[in-house]
């Protein structure tokens, strides 16, 4: 609780308008969590009285829930109604201070706590302060895999309290600047979804050959290219190693998969396993500056180029190395385009876990230009204009970042008496 206390502390030192109290949050409101009926007994959940969960609540009113219990069930447990309109927050796990509405009279289990209406708090204002304070009370949370907060913790939160008819001008500000940001958010998230299908666009040009061909008639290829199968173009098509190396925490190797590729390039993790030049010796594979990497197997199509890095490969990433005549580039953008997620999704076998067999990925057809010199000037072209999109996006993100900490911003002021 120690950070916690140190922000409480801050809070009575800041000079909060004179007229403001400073209380407990248990001192102005009743909380109480709820209870999980036996699953033993799975006619308990065969009702029709709703039973909210921690995971439910994402800063939202909650109109049903994904469970329903009997009132045997809410008889025999420590489940108990919570009346439509009080706020809740979750206690527990990865939802640790999520926040909700009872849009509905509902139960809810014990890692969700209510919080009750009281007539000298509107629980709008409440809501809003419990939202600020969300990041210090997930740093407040303890339990290893299983983090939460008490309801102790909860109830010694210091709340700056304005009179009733200020906590509505505030909340109403507050409300009314969220709605400009949300717009310039939605603006922001529209405009990066719009770059996603603008690369993909530039993408589909380059392989039809509209980039560097004037007259190409739609849905046909240059008449002087070719479909080629990667085993065409590739004088060697592997994967990984099926099984397990032995490991090595001092091992000058890296044994790695296809979550390791990323963008282009071999992402070494802190978690990526390392080996000895014993287990490198006995799995190594002809990577060369020709090579390209391609993950196979769970998620499907990351990519990478081998430049010297000291790996072995696991069985869920495939590397083949590409003849002279061919740009490395070229082929890794082909299959960083729509047409291969359209050809692995359409091939993969598995329902859980996706995998593309070596078959399908040698038999995987690439539109090519008979000369070097035009791959070169397709992958110019469209490294010259995916730049410019990777700066609109990092721009993007960026304000997407500054937006977020203008609505703590915004919170802040709210909370010091600084907003109305």
């Amino acid at each position: 609780m120690r950070l916690l206390m140190k922000e409480q502390n801050n809070i009575e030192n800041n000079n909060i308008p004179k007229h403001w109290q400073l209380k407990k949050l248990g001192e102005v409101c009743k909380t109480t969590s709820g209870g999980t009926p036996s699953r033993k007994n799975p006619a308990y959940f065969t009702g029709s009285i709703p039973w909210i969960k921690s995971g439910e609540l994402n800063h939202n009113i909650i109109l049903d829930s994904e469970e329903k219990i009997t009132d045997e069930a809410l008889n025999t447990s420590s489940a108990k109604i919570f009346p439509k309109g009080i706020l809740l927050i979750a206690l527990y796990g990865a939802t640790v201070g999520k926040l909700a509405f009872l849009g509905i009279d509902a139960a809810t289990n014990q890692a969700v706590c209510g919080i009750f209406k009281n007539k000298s708090i509107e629980l709008k204002f409440l809501y809003y302060f419990l939202f600020y304070k969300r990041p210090s009370l997930v740093n407040e949370s303890f339990g290893g895999a299983q983090p939460n907060i008490s309801q102790t913790i909860l109830k010694n939160l210091f709340i700056p309290i304005p009179p009733f008819e200020e906590q509505l001008s505030i909340v109403s500000k507050i409300e009314e600047l969220f709605s400009e940001l949300d717009k310039g958010i939605e603006f922001l998230k529209t405009a990066q979804q719009q770059l996603k299908t603008y690369r993909q666009t530039v993408l589909k040009w380059a392989f039809e050959g509209k980039l560097t061909n004037k007259n190409v008639k739609e849905g046909e290829l240059p008449e002087w290219w070719n479909w080629k199968e990667l085993k065409e173009i590739t004088s060697v098509l592997g994967d990984g190693l099926h099984g397990t190396p032995k490991y090595s925490e001092t091992g000058d190797y890296f044994f790695i998969n296809g979550n390791n590729l990323s963008d282009g390039k071999i992402e070494i993790k802190e978690n990526t396993k390392r080996v000895a030049f014993e287990e490198y010796e006995k799995y190594k594979k002809p990577l060369n500056e020709k090579s390209i990497l391609v993950s196979i197997n769970g998620t499907l199509g990351n990519t990478a180029f081998f430049n010297n890095e000291k790996i072995i490969l696991g069985k869920s990433a495939c590397y083949f190395n590409v003849m002279d005549k061919i740009d490395k580039h070229y082929i890794r953008y082909f299959i960083t385009s729509n047409s291969f997620v359209v050809y692995a999704n359409k091939i993969a076998t598995g329902s859980t876990i996706k995998n593309i067999g070596l078959k399908a990925m040698r038999e995987f057809k690439v539109p090519t230009p008979p000369t070097l010199e035009e791959q070169n000037k397709i992958v110019q072209e469209l490294e010259s204009k995916l730049t410019v999109c990777d700066k609109l996006e990092e721009t993007i993100n960026q304000n997407l970042q500054q937006a977020e900490m203008l609505r703590q911003s915004i919170l802040k002021r709210a909370f010091e008496g600084r907003l109305i």
